[in-house]
């Protein structure tokens, strides 16, 4: 089907047969503007052979000129994917997740005099860009559909009162005694999903100073798509769509999910393919994979999508040193076939807690990785949800365990994201969280695990041979050489492979598995265990016992046997 009809389509099935000279109009902007950019079309499915880095660009290096500077270092690293975490003007409340304006990034992060021109701040960005399109790094960003900030001129607008024109882009009522049934998602932080202003109440998911943006209004989804069509037009390779689950509320449902949810993200890829095919759409949508799944579509919705309930049973396997929590997410029964052109993006930590909500652990998973991972009271996110730590924090410091937990992250299906400054083993940063809760009133234990990089001290700490720093950065910076070279890695199946102990008992310390793709026949072994592991696998591939990184397996011959150190991986070719 053409976009032009999925639009018309999706249009009809959200409005009915109203507004149609609203999207009348929005189809002449739609063309006017394909006829007047220069973009060209991206490759079909690149985002599979991508290695996405997130970073925020003021914590990372104070500004873009500052992340201009780092992008060979970046490159040098094996990234391929710029994730900007948000950039657009924003009073900073919630790290930029509240958008006072779509269509300008935040001064501060532009380096520039405050009398500069509107044409100088659109420069820097441009710039930017074209340095990171140079070193072939694509260049995504946080844009938040759900919510935009109180600060907004929408809402500013909308308080004035029940007949101002913005009144109706957001959610307004004279009580609380709408949409009951809506979960609180920042338990612990706010008390109501309802805020009082004035003699009325706005509806909000999130913080109270993020109303939710109201999409029965048709103004509101057409003005989000021209968002999304400025920053095509600027060069942008794709968006990350935060909060996507709740854009559409309806009584009587818990407003997560909804059947015309998917048909406003049928729109916004329409939209995007108009205009640049394969621009990336990635769905933020915290939900169990077979959730997730509906925001593919049809392969018409969303081209990617957070695995997140891969990410704790990481840890949880970690903890329990056995592969099964990992196995078991990864089967068809718990995470379904995806479309062949759609794509899982996996992580181990992110700018965001370690989560654990219950709509993707169980109450058991969810003590037991919050007692073997929680190591401080501090750490401790919205009452047991989750835990506010960095990777190397999570992992007692232990650079063997990093390493390994990175192995199984590279090695899984999957496009994978490198969290900034996990690659050199970054801590939390308590100063920063102190100093952020002064600033925004709020005690966001997240802020523990953002903080900025002291690039003159990395450089110190990266020729020190014993430090963390060094010990990390050469394991992971290696992991990424190699996993770079093999698009089996990104696009491949996945076959796991069984391991016994001498005497035939399993041992699911082990974690082994084959990914195939076209020629390409990669082995990945990896010991959970804290203890050498002695054991054979249950099928012998002709294979050479030196791994990718020239480590000799230690296998025994005569006995057909491996061993394997503590938190040991070896990926070999077949």
């Amino acid at each position: 089907m053409k976009e032009t009809d999925i639009l018309r389509q999706s249009w009809h099935v959200l409005y009915n047969e109203t507004h149609e000279d609203q999207l009348t109009q929005f189809l002449h902007y739609l063309d006017d503007f394909r006829n007047s950019t220069t973009v060209k079309p991206q490759e079909p499915e690149w985002y599979k052979d991508a290695i996405v880095y997130s970073l925020y660009v003021d914590l990372f290096n104070t500004d873009f000129g500052g992340l201009t500077e780092k992008l060979d270092y970046l490159q040098n690293l094996g990234v391929t994917c710029l994730w900007l975490l948000p950039i657009l003007d924003s009073p900073m409340r919630d790290a930029g997740f509240d958008i006072r304006e779509y269509t300008k990034v935040r001064d501060e992060l532009l380096g520039l005099p405050a009398e500069a021109s509107d044409e100088e701040k659109r420069k820097v960005f441009s710039t930017f860009l074209d340095e990171a399109h140079k070193r072939n790094l694509r260049v995504i960003f946080d844009i938040a559909m759900n919510h935009t900030s109180d600060q907004h001129p929408w809402f500013q607008e909308s308080r004035k009162g029940s007949e101002n024109p913005y009144r109706d882009y957001y959610i307004w009522n004279k009580d609380t005694n709408r949409y009951t049934q809506t979960r609180l998602l920042f338990k612990g932080m706010e008390n109501s999903n309802w805020e009082k202003d004035g003699e009325w109440f706005y509806f909000h998911r999130f913080f109270g100073f993020q109303p939710d943006l109201n999409y029965r209004n048709p103004k509101v989804l057409t003005e989000m798509s021209k968002n999304l069509l400025f920053w095509l037009g600027e060069g942008v390779d794709g968006f990350r769509a935060d909060a996507i689950p709740y854009l559409w509320k309806e009584e009587g449902t818990d407003c997560e999910n909804l059947p015309l949810t998917h048909t406003i993200v049928k729109f916004f890829r329409a939209v995007l393919d108009y205009i640049r095919p394969n621009t990336l759409l990635l769905a933020e949508a915290c939900q169990k994979p077979v959730e997730v799944v509906k925001y593919f579509g049809d392969g018409d919705e969303c081209h990617a999508g957070y695995h997140f309930p891969l990410m704790p049973q990481i840890f949880k396997a970690i903890a329990m040193q056995n592969n099964e929590p990992i196995r078991k997410t990864l089967s068809k029964e718990v995470t379904p076939e995806i479309p062949e052109n759609a794509q899982w993006f996996t992580f181990l930590r992110c700018h965001d807690e370690l989560s654990l909500e219950l709509v993707y652990v169980s109450e058991e998973d969810r003590a037991y990785i919050h007692k073997n991972y929680c190591h401080k009271p501090e750490w401790d996110f919205r009452m047991g949800e989750g835990i506010s730590a960095r990777l190397s924090e999570l992992m007692d410091r232990n650079p063997e365990k990093i390493a390994l937990a990175y192995s199984v992250m590279l090695t899984l299906p999957g496009t994978p994201i490198i969290y900034y400054g996990d690659e050199f083993g970054k801590l939390n940063d308590e100063d920063y969280y102190r100093e952020k809760i002064k600033e925004t009133g709020k005690d966001d234990t997240r802020f523990l695990v953002r903080g900025k990089i002291d690039w003159e001290q990395l450089e110190f700490d990266l020729n020190d041979l014993n430090s963390l720093s060094r010990q990390v950065f050469a394991k992971i910076s290696n992991q990424l050489r190699i996993r770079k070279q093999y698009k089996a890695f990104g696009r491949g199946s996945i076959q796991w492979i069984g391991a016994a102990y001498p005497d035939g008992k399993v041992d699911k310390h082990i974690l082994a598995y084959i990914r195939k793709w076209s020629t390409q026949r990669l082995l990945i072994i990896q010991n959970l265990s804290s203890e050498t592991q002695t054991f054979k696998l249950n099928i012998l591939p002709e294979i050479s016992w030196i791994d990718m990184f020239g480590n000799y397996a230690d296998y025994n011959e005569k006995e057909l046997s491996l061993t394997m150190k503590p938190f040991e991986y070896l990926w070999l070719k077949l």
